[in-house]
């Protein structure tokens, strides 16, 4: 097992609440020094690093019914209950709690901040050791895989041997299927949602346009803008607002939207947000600008773009799941334009061929991507049935949660 300490355990809080409310609010936080340097694909050992995370429910004697959480993009830690810096309900908020689907009273939940991120696990906003100053872009280049070795540690340091389920959708999705690709034998059921087995041609594309708006930005500063004490904030706006439009349909658009004016009556012939649309998608951009790192962004985008998970077997997508036990439930949405069904099948496709036990589930809706993340009666409904027919093969209590 990795040697770690704990910063938000119980007997460390009092020194060091006041670094874990700068670095991660109400998180807790495993840091890993010299002697526990983490291996990346870049070919770079990364040490001293830390994971921030948090926890719902309790685990139980046996340890067997732990769910790792993992989340997409823009996402953190913050899957359930209130989050600290938004005040806006975790991003699985609706899935995860007391009855839910993921239910707290039945599971211990973890759920991490990826690495490279920006709420507390080591990435470019980080100190580097070497200088005492953020790493900007000298924090090396992360991958999924990466990501996914991070939260083993972490699983490894909270004395977790197999996870009952690993679930997440879109990029929380890529790490889903690493995991149940790299450790098998460490997750007894897997939950990939709205997501693929690699990065499309036109994501890659999407993702490059939001890079460049950042890059663009003159207090980008070539990525070193904390020191020059500068933030980005326009350019990573824009990156949010072209890939929030990725995130919906545009039957769910013009629903919410059509050409509705904005605060006014008639068109103002200029360049303000006359339409509704235009004033959603600059609020979206303002208010991600104050939760989140520019390099970041950068660094988690090229991490998507960079997974492929057949190429390290031999181009051969069911060669990553051969010989699993694993069981998978496969979830996409009909209107999902990003991660469209298709990328999804693929997947289920490759499950079947290495003999995996798999259950796929379309949902008709036309909210787009981010049904994963709303109020989805079909998604609730396909949860709970395959978390509980797994609890009872583990031979975890059901209860009353259906």
């Amino acid at each position: 097992m990795s040697k770690a300490t704990d910063q938000g355990s119980p007997e460390n809080k009092g020194k060091t609440a006041e670094a874990d409310e700068a670095n991660a609010p109400s998180s807790l936080v495993a840091r890993f020094g010299a002697d526990a340097a983490l291996p990346l694909d870049c070919g770079v050992d990364l040490a001293p690093w830390q994971i921030a995370y948090q926890t719902y429910g309790e685990l139980n004697a046996d340890k067997s019914n732990a769910v790792l959480l993992c989340h997409a993009l823009t996402g953190d830690q913050h899957a359930a209950s209130i989050h600290p810096v938004t005040g806006k309900p975790g991003w699985w908020d609706l899935l995860v709690g007391p009855g839910r689907p993921i239910d707290t009273d039945r599971f211990f939940v973890i759920c991490a901040n990826v690495l490279g991120g920006c709420l507390g696990s080591s990435g470019p906003a980080s100190i580097d050791p070497a200088t005492g100053k953020p790493y900007g872009l000298n924090f090396p280049v992360v991958t999924i895989r990466d990501m996914v070795r991070a939260q083993a540690r972490l699983v490894d340091h909270l004395g977790i041997e197999t996870l009952f389920a690993v679930a997440g959708g879109s990029m929380g999705g890529m790490q889903v299927l690493q995991w149940a690709s790299d450790y098998p034998q460490r997750v007894f059921s897997a939950i990939p949602i709205a997501t693929a087995a690699r990065h499309t041609t036109q994501n890659i594309a999407f993702h490059e346009v939001g890079r460049q708006a950042v890059m663009a930005d003159p207090d980008w500063c070539r990525g070193d803008y904390h020191s020059a004490g500068k933030h980005p904030t326009k350019g990573l706006a824009v990156a949010r607002m072209a890939a929030h439009i990725t995130y919906l349909s545009q039957e769910a658009m013009h629903r919410k939207f059509g050409r509705r004016l904005q605060d006014r009556d008639a068109l103002t012939y200029g360049f303000d947000a006359d339409f509704q649309v235009e004033s959603y998608l600059r609020h979206q951009g303002m208010t991600f600008v104050e939760r989140f790192d520019a390099n970041s962004y950068l660094y988690l985008t090229r991490a998507m773009d960079y997974f492929d998970l057949a190429a390290d077997h031999g181009g051969v997508l069911a060669n990553a799941f051969a010989g699993t036990n694993t069981r998978f439930c496969m979830v996409s949405f009909t209107s999902d334009w990003l991660f469209p069904t298709e990328g999804n099948r693929t997947v289920v496709h490759a499950l079947n061929a290495a003999g995996a036990r798999v259950s796929f589930v379309e949902i008709e809706t036309d909210r787009g991507h981010d049904a994963f993340l709303l109020d989805e009666p079909q998604l609730m409904t396909a949860l709970r049935g395959f978390i509980d027919s797994a609890a009872r093969v583990r031979g975890l209590d059901v209860g009353d949660s259906a």
